[in-house]
């Protein structure tokens, strides 16, 4: 048990993830999703508190809106990438366009999603990122 993470060989049994965004209720609806699905969830109300909890915490995945007061998302995700270059970050944001979209791809973001975000939609990026980062498998029901 490495922070509260059981570690399976080097496969990770229960991730954590942090969701970063300033609308509470969002934060609470994916913590809502993710939690009974075996994650570890972190929240943060905005880019200063996500650097905190990265800095301080294990995180396997952070989301990130990309509208926050003090500190937005595109931002944030370039400093998370200055001390933790691997980490996956999922960009989401109710103002898509092409420009948000290079950007995060130059800044090395997992993906970009437009809000609202279907259920189905965020648990396959966040799986697919895990997979790809960690080589991890949600536990399948036999």
């Amino acid at each position: 048990m490495v922070q509260g993470v059981r570690v399976v060989g080097m496969a990770i049994e229960s991730p954590s993830l942090l969701i970063t965004d300033d609308d509470a209720a969002f934060r609470e609806t994916l913590q809502g999703v993710f939690e009974p699905e075996g994650f570890r969830t972190l929240l943060a109300g905005d880019g200063e508190e996500a650097l905190s909890i990265v800095r301080t915490q294990v995180v396997h995945l952070a989301l990130l809106d990309m509208h926050m007061p003090r500190l937005g998302g595109l931002e944030t995700l370039r400093r998370v990438k200055q001390f933790k270059a691997l980490l996956p970050c999922i960009i989401l944001s109710a103002d898509l366009d092409e420009d948000l979209i290079e950007q995060a791809r130059r800044e090395h973001a997992f993906s970009v999603v437009r809000k609202p975000v279907t259920r189905c939609q965020i648990t396959q990026l966040v799986t697919q990122a895990l997979e790809r980062t960690y080589n991890w498998h949600t536990r399948r029901a036999e």
